[in-house]
């Protein structure tokens, strides 16, 4: 059945499944190249992980910091589409922490620095890959902390952090946010390519030509496609490719998902809580989250959890999520802060069909497996996300970048160089999609 009901299949000359970060920086180097693209996005709405709510204040449920900053494309998409971008340290840089002592921080730290010497000299030591927890100090104090800091920075404790893919990480340290959102930004900036939302699809028939991309609305063809799905959607088998691709589902299930979870907490009586502060539930526990107190100078905290203990609390969804915060603030504010807080919401990115978890990480051994999962398959199907990017994996701006790159190489492939400015034409539109332009 055609996508939009009429007689005859609609065609394209690139599809792009999937309307994230990746999918809509692909589509913006097409568009802006004279290209016809259309993404096809399975929700009602872009943006993918990146999510921002507008009410009470604009809240980011998905990616919030701008990381490497000083080097991050989507700052200058931002600001270009009129988001100011706040340029100051992030909270867990500022030590700001109200509830860790100035000598167990020193002691902390150093004890941080050793560990992450370690990863880095095993890493480029060339011996084989191993879980990250191999290097822990046997008995040090500071090992629950650790632990806990991996889930929120990976979404899963060091027991299944590749070493040298943590090592293949680049990050300047510099960490922004837009007070309007991160996720409102992404959104934002898809706004004027082409998109059919509510269009999931199901099957890739790429061995055809053109592509065939069967959908939730019907059947779509086109020269080329661009995949940017995450890895536990890929490796789900969501969507059926044919000719099967086994190695991009293993290199998928190679990759999986973390989980990174949020509470945000309305805050009654504000003055009573510092401003722009941070605090750990716990020092020396892995199933801890991490506060940030009065963000952008508002009356409410953001709770970060991580693995394990983000997915248990999943369960119990914002009560859950809740109750624990509740707990661990009265340890560090005193009890009368239960009273002073109350739930807006809470994420279970695990839960979301269509992410299925937050942000990948690299099975011990398999760092590998994100050149395997980002490699073109027969010069027409491409794939992108932040998982396909070796150095920037699990950000924003690494699935930019992919993005970009998979619509040059299908720019140098199958459609031929990008036009130059004087000659590109407006996208056209074809049939009665449901397009949001």
């Amino acid at each position: 059945m055609p996508i939009d009901g009429i007689s005859g299949r609609h065609e394209v000359e690139v599809a792009i499944v999937g309307g994230g970060a990746a999918g809509i920086a692909a589509a913006r180097t097409l568009a802006s190249a004279g290209r016809d693209v259309l993404i096809l996005e399975a929700r009602a709405r872009l943006g993918g992980r990146a999510w921002t709510i507008p009410s009470p204040v604009p809240l980011d449920l998905g990616c919030a910091w701008l990381h490497s900053g000083d080097r991050n494309p989507w700052v200058a998409v931002a600001e270009g589409l009129g988001f100011p971008v706040e340029r100051r340290h992030a909270p867990w840089q500022t030590r700001r922490d109200i509830n860790f002592p100035p000598e167990q921080r020193a002691a902390y730290q150093a004890a941080a620095e050793a560990f992450y010497d370690r990863l880095d000299e095993a890493a480029a030591s060339g011996a084989p890959d191993r879980p990250a927890a191999d290097l822990l100090e046997p008995g040090n104090r500071w090992n629950g902390l650790l632990d806990a800091i991996s889930g929120y920075m990976n979404g899963v404790e060091l027991a299944g952090l590749s070493v040298r893919d943590f090592a293949n990480y680049a990050d300047t340290g510099v960490n922004w946010r837009i007070p309007a959102g991160y996720g409102t930004a992404i959104a934002a900036a898809g706004q004027h390519v082409p998109v059919a939302l509510g269009c999931a699809v199901t099957r890739i028939r790429h061995g055809a030509t053109p592509i065939e991309i069967e959908t939730a609305l019907g059947t779509l063809k086109a020269k080329a496609v661009i995949v940017t799905l995450p890895t536990n959607v890929l490796a789900a088998e969501t969507v059926a490719f044919y000719p099967p691709l086994p190695d991009k589902i293993e290199a998928a299930s190679a990759l999986p998902l973390g989980i990174a979870d949020k509470v945000l907490l309305a805050l009654d009586a504000p003055e009573d809580v510092p401003l722009d502060g941070h605090a750990f539930g716990s020092l020396t526990s892995a199933r801890t989250a991490s506060y940030h107190l009065r963000p952008f100078g508002r009356p409410m905290i953001e709770g970060y959890f991580g693995g394990a203990l983000a997915r248990d609390l999943e369960a119990g969804g914002t009560a859950a999520f809740t109750a624990f915060a509740l707990d661990e603030l009265a340890g560090i504010l005193g009890s009368g802060i239960r009273a002073k807080l109350t739930p807006i919401t809470s994420t279970a990115w695990a839960r979301d069909p269509f992410a299925l978890g937050s942000y990948s990480q690299a099975r011990p051994g398999r760092a590998d497996a994100r050149l395997t999962l980002a490699a073109p398959v027969g010069d027409r199907l491409f794939f992108a996300g932040e998982a396909c990017h070796v150095h920037d994996f699990s950000t924003a701006h690494g699935a930019y970048r992919t993005g970009v790159a998979a619509a040059e190489a299908a720019l140098g492939t199958v459609l031929g160089p990008c036009l130059g400015a004087a000659d590109k034409a407006a996208p056209v539109l074809l049939g009665n999609w449901p397009l949001r332009t």
